[in-house]
């Protein structure tokens, strides 16, 4: 099964209303559980806002959500409970037992999944490559595992966009070729 993820945030979409949809992946239900069952990309770092929205989308799927955990290392603030469409549902962390890159999710009737949580502020390319990754099936990476992959993936494609920025500076491909006086001919 996957979930649509929403579009982007754009300047024009920086009202709540544009907020309303949470951007989702989901994996596929298959026969070998993944280690990860998907991803979220929240807009904020408020976890008593962005909460909602999610769990909204996610109780017709799985279940009502009666419980989540976080490691609080990347929420400024954890509420205890957060009110969701008619119900309460609870909210718990744990900071050396839980990954700080996924939420858990906890349905008693169907039980439980792990979201890897994309940073609010992630460029658009790796927000799309770390949901890919987090919603693949066969998946096999941790979320901590996946931030550290794309953080090499970022640092590479940086470092190779100063190198063509200097290239370009310095002439690139429209600089004239180098004069190169003729090489005499051996007989």
């Amino acid at each position: 099964m996957t979930a649509t993820v929403s579009h982007a945030l754009t300047a024009e979409a920086d009202d709540r209303s544009a907020w309303s949809s949470p951007r989702l992946s989901l994996a596929p239900v298959g026969s070998a559980p993944p280690l990860l069952d998907g991803a979220w990309w929240p807009r904020s770092r408020d976890l008593g806002a962005e909460l909602p929205s999610l769990i909204a989308v996610l109780d017709p799927l799985w279940g009502r959500i009666t419980r989540v955990t976080v490691n609080p290392t990347h929420w400024p603030a954890v509420p205890r409970k957060v009110p969701v469409a008619g119900h309460v549902v609870k909210v718990g962390w744990f900071l050396a037992e839980q990954d700080p890159h996924e939420l858990l999710l906890l349905s008693y009737r169907a039980g439980r999944w792990n979201l890897l949580v994309v940073p609010p502020r992630t460029p658009p390319e790796s927000a799309a490559r770390l949901m890919a990754a987090a919603s693949d099936p066969f998946g096999t990476s941790t979320a901590s595992r996946l931030m550290e992959e794309e953080a090499r993936v970022r640092t590479a494609y940086e470092a190779d966009r100063a190198v063509e920025a200097v290239w370009d500076s310095e002439g690139g491909h429209q600089a004239p070729a180098p004069a190169v006086p003729p090489q005499p001919r051996g007989r």
